[in-house]
């Protein structure tokens, strides 16, 4: 078994790699951000991102991350300010929209799939066909 050493993108922090990006202390840091951000919007729904961001000390930007990763839902109809990556329209929570979702899953099926091929077209049997080759050269 190798020791596998990455840099954390967050604190540039040397650590041994498990299949994240981040360290485990930035991990733990992040895990934290995201209680606050919870327990505030629990005791606050409606609250705006930059309101959130203020009074939790967390920044917008992590907030939105959040939200793209699904872990956050935005429960007010009013307050759309996440935009499907595909089609641009208003969601709640994560990256694209049902619809899109649905698509896209659809899209992947199908890639995934084999396609049957298409067996080569044998020469309809006739008359000619069914004698034989010396038959045939012999009336060249």
């Amino acid at each position: 078994m190798t020791l596998d050493l990455k840099n954390c993108k967050n604190c540039g922090r040397a650590y041994q790699y498990d299949g994240n990006a981040f360290c485990k202390r930035c991990r733990q840091d992040s895990e934290e951000e995201y209680k606050r951000v919870k327990e505030y919007l629990y005791d606050n729904p409606g609250a705006s991102v930059g309101e959130v961001s203020e009074e939790t000390e967390v920044s917008e930007k992590k907030i939105l991350k959040f939200l793209r990763e699904g872990r956050l839902e935005i429960k007010d109809e009013n307050n759309f300010f996440l935009d499907c990556e595909r089609c641009g329209v208003g969601i709640k929570s994560g990256r694209f929209c049902d619809k899109c979702t649905h698509e896209m899953a659809n899209e992947f099926r199908s890639a995934a799939t084999p396609k049957q091929k298409e067996e080569p077209k044998k020469p309809e049997k006739t008359k000619k066909s069914q004698r034989m080759y010396v038959d045939v050269r012999r009336k060249k």
